[in-house]
């Protein structure tokens, strides 16, 4: 499954880039770059276009808006830039940026240019074909590197103007529930539900830190041999926000299936070596000094996550209509929404039975 998503491939056709301006353009913003360029696409993604650009005998990634209409806010390719460029000067996990072009008139859409991360990406969360202690090693890893994120002083490191402190589920929410709405191709009851459900039932948190906004296995690049994490990939919804809602997005794959797209619900964890829920939240509290989740504001944020996580699918399935999804596996993943939206609801219908 994972040779579906994973490595290069032939330029799209409605991706395509113009091989000699793209050299210009960098060759005039990129000192000592050398040309000539060849360019590959990646398999992975669903939104913003992915390349792999070589040149010099140099590797580097480029990532661009897709071509064609748009969701207003989304493929944030500027955001995605300055999240990494400020995280990178303080030894965060990242592909070293290098220039951000905004000018639709080099490619047709902006794109930024960033440093090519060998290493591996991982796309099954059960790690199928690695030892069990490496397994270990791999999860512990990436709550070391989310509860470093959650601890970078965001002011410090120049990204005060990233997003606004305070509130940041109540506008999620509110983004969400638009985006969803202006993508909607079928009524989906259970979105229905948590669209009148979730502003009303908001936990109190006023904590702000940089959030990812989409960390997962697959978002991450490893040392090619090591259980070291050597990357973090695809900021685009990063933003300043709550970190135990970022945290809690990391954590829904306890709570989704492992019959259903990649989760790790109803697995042998302690055969597999991989922890429990419990035990992955209880590291990440020690870690960051947090005080521990009351059950039902954890559902809380699944049910968001769920949501919110069903709003992208969905958004993804309004880009086949439009001819504009990025990756051959997007019927796929937007078939999502549906089950997400029902996963969401049904964590809604704990905290409901847990309250009466």
């Amino acid at each position: 499954m994972s040779d579906l998503f994973i490595g290069v491939k032939p330029v799209e056709e409605r991706h395509r880039i113009d091989a000699g301006r793209l050299e210009d353009f960098l060759k005039r913003h990129l000192e000592n770059f050398r040309g000539p360029l060849t360019i590959e696409q990646f398999k992975g993604g669903q939104s913003n276009p992915t390349y792999r650009i070589t040149a010099g005998g140099k590797r580097y990634a480029l990532r661009r808006k897709p071509p064609g209409k748009l969701l207003p806010s989304a493929h944030a390719v500027d955001r995605e830039f300055k999240v990494i460029r400020a995280l990178s000067k303080v030894g965060f996990p990242v592909a070293k940026p290098y220039v951000l072009c905004e000018d639709d008139a080099v490619i047709g859409t902006a794109f930024y240019l960033m440093d090519c991360i060998e290493g591996r990406v991982l796309w099954e969360p059960a790690l199928p074909g690695l030892p069990k202690d490496e397994r270990t090693k791999i999860w512990d890893e990436l709550n070391r590197v989310m509860a470093l994120l959650h601890g970078v002083d965001y002011k410090a490191v120049g990204l005060e103007d990233f997003g606004r402190a305070g509130s940041y589920i109540e506008r999620q929410v509110g983004r969400w529930t638009k985006q969803y709405l202006a993508s909607e191709t079928e009524k989906i009851e259970a979105m229905d539900k948590l669209i009148a459900w979730l502003p009303k039932n908001i936990p109190a948190n006023d904590e702000t830190t940089i959030v990812h906004g989409d960390y997962r296995l697959d978002n991450t690049v490893f040392h090619p041999t090591e259980p070291r994490l050597v990357a973090v990939l695809d900021w685009e919804l990063s933003t300043l926000g709550d970190p135990l809602a970022d945290f809690a997005y990391h954590c829904m794959s306890w709570h989704i299936p492992s019959t259903m797209f990649r989760g790790l619900g109803g697995l042998p964890y302690a055969e597999l070596g991989i922890p429990t829920e419990r035990e992955y939240v209880d590291v990440y509290i020690k870690r960051t000094g947090r005080k521990d989740v009351d059950p039902s504001v954890w559902d809380y944020y699944m049910a968001y996550n769920m949501f919110r996580l069903a709003a992208i699918c969905q958004g993804i399935a309004k880009r086949i209509v439009d001819g504009t999804a990025a990756s051959a596996n997007a019927r796929e993943a937007g078939a999502r929404a549906r089950p997400l939206g029902e996963l969401g609801w049904a964590q809604v219908e704990k905290i409901l039975k847990r309250s009466s």
